[in-house]
């Protein structure tokens, strides 16, 4: 995959310190990033602070990206996923406080919106399969986010972690009946 002229125009330019090309690159690739993060730190705090510290990295490392190896998105998530991953890491052998609860969502009625219980079957879906990927092994988990959430294939996903192809495959296989 290439990156788009306009995008190696803001990484150029936002490389040489223009601020508003890379505000361009954050708000093109915010969402991706904290989804990112929602996905393999578990809680939407977690996922804002980690965002933060991604583009704030990302600008520092943005001088060694290089598209002729990998396309940025695939780059910026390895970045991301990493920064998660290391994240993850620290917080073994913390204490967890299962009062900890995410702020309530507001629920709008309006014929575009989903219906109440459209919005609660949905919450409750997303609870489960954050849990689901809560109790993976953080290498798992960001081998997972990476598939099913970004849609990356197994070349891209090996390029990322730094594994072969074959590995890909089989980690993804053992992590999906975990």
């Amino acid at each position: 995959m290439t990156d788009d002229p306009i995008l190696l125009d803001w990484i150029e330019r936002a490389i040489d310190g223009d601020e508003g090309a890379f505000e361009e690159i954050y708000y093109t690739y915010k969402d991706d990033v904290y989804t990112a993060c929602m996905r393999m730190l578990g809680t939407a705090q977690e996922a804002e602070d980690a965002a933060q510290d991604v583009f704030i990295r990302l600008l520092r490392v943005l001088p060694r990206y290089d598209h002729t190896r990998a396309s940025f998105r695939t780059w910026m998530l390895t970045i991301t996923t990493n920064y998660c991953y290391d994240q993850l890491r620290k917080r073994r052998g913390q204490d967890v406080s299962m009062d900890d609860e995410e702020e309530p969502v507001a629920l709008t009625l309006s014929s575009s919106d989903p219906t109440p219980e459209q919005a609660t079957l949905g919450l409750e879906f997303r609870d489960r399969v954050q849990l689901m990927l809560d109790r993976l092994a953080p290498d798992d988990r960001q081998m997972i986010v990476l598939r099913y959430w970004f849609d990356q294939g197994y070349e891209e996903i090996a390029e990322s972690m730094l594994i072969t192809v074959s590995a890909v495959k089989s980690r993804l296989f053992r992590a999906r009946q975990k």
